[in-house]
């Protein structure tokens, strides 16, 4: 008779296999190129053309390469795996394995438009229990604004996700409407299939991005005139640069001078998506607070309930709601079953004083153009998905 193990015991025997791999990993990566020529040699393996392209490639490296290649490699394989950057000073002697993140599989009937009623509302339900210890203790769980799962501050802070600079911010944000999104929610490279995220890393091997560094805007445009003409066989227009140079200054709300890895890579994993899957693909990877955020935007903006907004009047829910929200947004009394951000439109929003940015006038032809609720849907749905991170960056400037 088999035994059954709870999730906390599969979760530990999980860790310790990791924890066995990256052990055997670590070994492997330390063994020095000469003895694994002398064990070539001894099996009477190796061939003289070999050896000979072996001693060219220790020649050409240099004494500084293997140290370089090998954390090189080691960021490449942080960027396969979605784990994103490894925090750099951090007690890791009473650390929490993190999750080895699985990604997702392409369905047969992804590409089917999905049942997403406008007049059925969705119930929204977090979790009762810390998704790292498993534990409830009701007050002091952050709740995610994106999905159903809940944390303890300190757990986050074990597993290396929350750092003494974003402990406040958590804390002041998880129970607003502005909300905070978990580390799943907040990676956006992980929407990525294995398929679709080798196709990206192989962009960025071909383009010299090195990973986990900072892109001027120099770089940036120079990426972007490189991939258009990867893909295209000619030279980017400049009307398209200045839009590259736009969505630089959106990535880079501080003015800093350059954007972070994160956001680029949010900001290209978005971008690839919008490439390969169709907009019904998209709208499954939408989660029920999402979707109920998206009723209320829409039934805000809907004043007659005919079923119908205009074009404009889509536009202004693109710029105003589905953007990043300001963190000067006033702190609430807000239950963990919170679904997060609301339309501008609603009456709720409309207390929160001025808008986070102007939004423009409507022409006569998008004011003629009426658009329904599965039509608004496909329309935002990457907006909705580029608002995900915590980050203040624009991941997806919405078009004037």
């Amino acid at each position: 008779m088999g035994v059954l193990m709870s999730r906390r015991q599969t979760v530990e025997r999980v860790q310790k296999v990791s924890l066995a791999v990256s052990a055997f990993k670590d070994g492997l990566r330390e063994q020095p190129s000469t003895r694994r020529r002398a064990e070539a040699g001894t099996a009477r393996q190796g061939t003289l053309e070999q050896e000979v392209q072996e001693g060219e490639e220790e020649a050409l490296a240099g004494p500084s390469q293997p140290e370089e290649s090998s954390a090189s490699k080691a960021a490449w394989e942080r960027l396969r795996d979605g784990r994103g950057v490894e925090p750099e000073e951090f007690d890791r002697a009473n650390r929490f394995t993190p999750p080895a993140f699985i990604r997702p599989k392409r369905e047969l009937h992804d590409d089917e438009p999905p049942d997403i009623s406008l007049e059925q509302r969705e119930q929204i339900l977090n979790d009762e229990m810390c998704e790292i210890c498993e534990v409830w203790t009701a007050e002091s769980l952050f709740p995610c604004r994106i999905c159903h799962r809940v944390y303890h501050d300190g757990c986050l802070r074990r597993m290396g996700y929350l750092q003494k600079d974003s402990a406040v911010e958590v804390t002041e944000t998880a129970h607003t409407e502005t909300g905070w999104s978990c580390y799943y929610c907040d990676n956006l490279n992980l929407l990525l299939t294995e398929e679709e995220m080798y196709s990206l890393m192989e962009t960025l091997r071909n383009c010299k991005i090195i990973p986990e560094s900072c892109l001027t805007l120099d770089d940036f445009l120079h990426y972007k005139h490189q991939v258009h003409k990867q893909q295209f066989e000619r030279t980017m227009p400049e009307a398209q640069e200045e839009q590259a140079a736009l969505q630089f200054n959106a990535l880079d709300p501080d003015k800093k001078g350059h954007i972070e890895w994160q956001d680029f890579l949010s900001h290209e994993s978005i971008q690839l998506l919008q490439k390969i899957r169709p907009q019904n693909a998209l709208l499954r990877l939408l989660t029920p607070k999402e979707r109920e955020r998206a009723r209320a935007a829409f039934l805000a903006l809907d004043q007659d309930n005919d079923g119908f907004i205009g074009e404009g009047e889509c536009r202004q829910a693109r710029h105003s709601w589905f953007r990043k929200h300001q963190k000067e947004m006033v702190s609430c009394n807000v239950s963990i079953s919170h679904v997060g951000p609301i339309s501008e439109g609603s009456p709720a929003s409309s207390r929160n004083g001025k808008s986070p940015e102007k939004i423009l006038p409507a022409t006569k032809q998008e004011e003629t153009r009426n658009i329904d609720w599965p039509g608004f849907l496909r329309e935002n749905v990457a907006y909705i998905l580029a608002a995900r991170p915590n980050s203040a960056a624009l991941h997806l400037q919405p078009l004037a």
